[in-house]
């Protein structure tokens, strides 16, 4: 197919937060689908805080975005050319397209969307975010009714699948969020118990004593995808046989490979391993792309739960993919509401 594509490649590793400088807009041949290929115009793209890690060249769970390489993440879009029986010109379909308005992709490694249905929510409630929320709380988190539950980043797509899914299970269910008016949300838009504003106090201390006052019996669970002071705060709440889904902690992802040092509060070395081992909790990381296999288990729970309004879902729209670095950094500072999409068409 003749023309050419944009896309968004890393031009310098960042130094804590990213800037502008990091980021590239650029040219290229528009590709052609070769034996079991694809190509995608892409509609949507998701940021997701993920995205961070992959712009430092330091060993983890994937490899870095290399420089000069595109800005890796999923996205939706239409088949506009194929070269495999799998899809047809104009089917819909998700993938890891990375920052880019086409990519060339494997129609094996493609989810074929469903035509009738909105597209962006396969990058948000039923895509990714939701799946880690859902997974983490109810294979890792394991909740059971009159149990006490605490989230932070509490309207993000997975803070708030986890908020929901734990209040339909008969949990209590106190959000963390920034700002007043994500705290409205919280209660409001995703019914939860209460919602704290991390921003209106000073150190983890203050923000405790509330959190105290909010759950009388102590945290049962404590979806962890924040760490910093928010970490501090809920840590000594932690009631015995407590459980800890680590599916992230955003506030030390500028902080490089190795995140920040929580100081306070025995949060460092041996505090924190002896209350671990006193309280007998279960703290497990996970990364969600490890358990695709119960993707269609997922879906079958809440696709249902939001087809009839039981679980809500926000988007945040940016419109341009040269708009999709400012977006990017925004949303590492917290200034998205809902899941961040970038619709390029």
């Amino acid at each position: 197919m003749s023309g050419e594509m944009q896309k968004i490649v890393l031009a310098s590793r960042p130094v804590g937060a990213p800037v502008d400088e990091n980021f590239r807009l650029e040219t290229a041949p528009m590709p052609t689908p070769e034996e079991g290929e694809v190509l995608i115009k892409v509609h949507y793209m998701s940021l997701d805080p993920y995205m961070r890690g992959r712009m430092d060249d330091a060993k983890s769970y994937a490899a870095p975005v290399p420089v000069g390489g595109t800005m890796e993440g999923s996205g939706v879009g239409e088949v506009v050319a194929t070269n495999s029986d799998k899809f047809a010109v104009g089917d819909m379909a998700l993938g890891m397209f990375g920052w880019a308005s086409h990519a060339l992709a494997k129609a094996n490694e493609l989810r074929k969307l469903d035509k009738t249905m909105p597209v962006t929510p396969a990058l948000g409630v039923l895509g990714m975010p939701g799946f880690t929320g859902w997974y983490g709380l109810n294979k890792l988190g394991r909740p059971k009714a009159g149990e006490t539950l605490v989230v932070a980043a509490a309207t993000g797509p997975v803070g708030s699948m986890v908020g929901q899914l734990a209040k339909l299970a008969g949990l209590r269910v106190i959000g963390i969020a920034g700002g007043p008016e994500k705290c409205r949300i919280a209660t409001e838009t995703f019914g939860f118990d209460a919602c704290l504003d991390h921003r209106a106090y000073e150190d983890a201390r203050s923000l405790r004593k509330d959190l105290a006052d909010l759950c009388p019996d102590g945290v049962d669970i404590y979806f962890e995808n924040v760490g910093g002071k928010v970490l501090e705060a809920v840590w000594p709440l932690l009631n015995t046989f407590a459980r800890v889904p680590v599916c992230g902690m955003i506030s030390w992802y500028n902080a490089g490979a190795l995140g920040g040092n929580a100081t306070s509060d025995g949060l460092t070395g041996p505090g924190l391993w002896r209350s671990i081992l006193v309280k007998q909790m279960s703290v497990n990381g996970y990364i969600i792309s490890n358990h695709f296999d119960l993707l269609p288990e997922f879906l079958g729970d809440v696709l249902p739960k939001v087809l009839s309004g039981e679980v809500k879902y926000l988007e945040d729209v940016a419109e341009g993919l040269e708009n999709a670095p400012r977006a990017f950094m925004e949303m590492l500072g917290g200034g998205n509401t809902g899941k961040q999409i970038v619709k390029l068409i």
